[in-house]
């Protein structure tokens, strides 16, 4: 009898533990947690209906000041895979991150792998990579196959259908790959500079031939300074530039005193609709996707430039 109720036992705790690792094996969905909305968004559409998609990170939140929540950390513990952006742009959760993987759970940087070539290293991360890739829509690619691959390994039964939505993805970032660089040669290579609270646009200027120029440092964690905002003022008055961004995941307090600081030295310049640089936009806003947060960006520049 004793025999009989251990092996029952073991058979028991045998299945339950193949249910935790074959979600889909039982009619479940794979359990999918991303940090920032750019990845969720992705994950969401190459996962389809054998994920079930949870996005940490919502509109307006600013990743690299991020702090999980207690609710956070029951998601990331129920999470069977975790994407996170990597290069430190969620500097407070790596500790997280390391500590979900020791424990069993598929945890992915959707940047690995991608060309370091391509990759800027911002004198002030001390040769550590910028890590707003996203804004370059043709590096972002890498993105989408890392999630392909990552869910794949999770989840091989549904390989094949991961693969065939993440091309759907791939071809629709080509489009809009186009389309950003269409619209920004509508602009005079001189008007080309675009002026941000801080320097999240360094990949989308080197792909799409603006300069960029941002009052704060690749991270919003660095300070803006009144040196810094007169420096930039005197730039923007010597070189008559148009317009001036807020981004909608910081403050716009600098933003503000850089254009109080033009105005005061005899030029006018106004403020170009709100940037999406950190975050997605709010449900219904158009730019509560990636591709609506590029399209949006693009447009929103172009209208203030031109």
């Amino acid at each position: 009898m004793v025999n009989f109720v251990r092996a029952g036992i073991v058979l028991l705790a045998a299945a339950l533990l193949a249910g935790c690792q074959e979600p889909q094996a039982t009619g479940g969905r794979l359990k999918v947690v991303s940090t920032t909305g750019m990845i969720h968004d992705i994950a969401q559409q190459v996962g389809g209906d054998r994920v079930e998609a949870v996005g940490l990170m919502g509109p307006g939140i600013d990743p690299h000041l991020y702090k999980a929540t207690a609710g956070d950390i029951g998601r990331l513990e129920q999470a069977q895979v975790i994407f996170y952006n990597g290069m430190e742009l969620e500097g407070r959760m790596t500790d997280l991150f390391v500590r979900m993987s020791s424990k069993g759970v598929k945890v992915a940087a959707v940047t690995e792998g991608m060309d370091p070539s391509r990759l800027r290293e911002p004198e002030e991360f001390e040769g550590k990579f910028d890590p707003h890739v996203w804004f370059d829509v043709d590096l972002w690619a890498k993105a989408v196959e890392n999630i392909r691959d990552t869910l794949s390994e999770a989840d091989p039964e549904g390989k094949a259908g991961y693969a065939e939505r993440a091309g759907a993805v791939l071809a629709s970032l080509k489009e809009l790959d186009n389309y950003v660089k269409q619209q920004a040669e509508s602009v005079p290579a001189e008007q080309r500079i675009l002026v941000t609270a801080h320097d999240a646009f360094g990949y989308f200027g080197a792909r799409y031939g603006f300069e960029v120029l941002g009052i704060q440092g690749v991270s919003t964690a660095s300070e803006a300074t009144a040196q810094a905002i007169r420096s930039l003022a005197d730039d923007i008055v010597k070189r008559r530039v148009r317009a001036l961004f807020v981004e909608s995941s910081v403050p716009p307090d600098t933003i503000e005193a850089l254009k109080k600081a033009v105005e005061s030295r005899g030029w006018q310049i106004k403020l170009g609709k709100e940037l999406y640089s950190d975050a997605l936009g709010p449900a219904g806003s158009g730019a509560d996707t990636y591709e609506g947060m590029v399209r949006a960006n693009i447009d929103h520049i172009v209208e203030a430039l031109r």
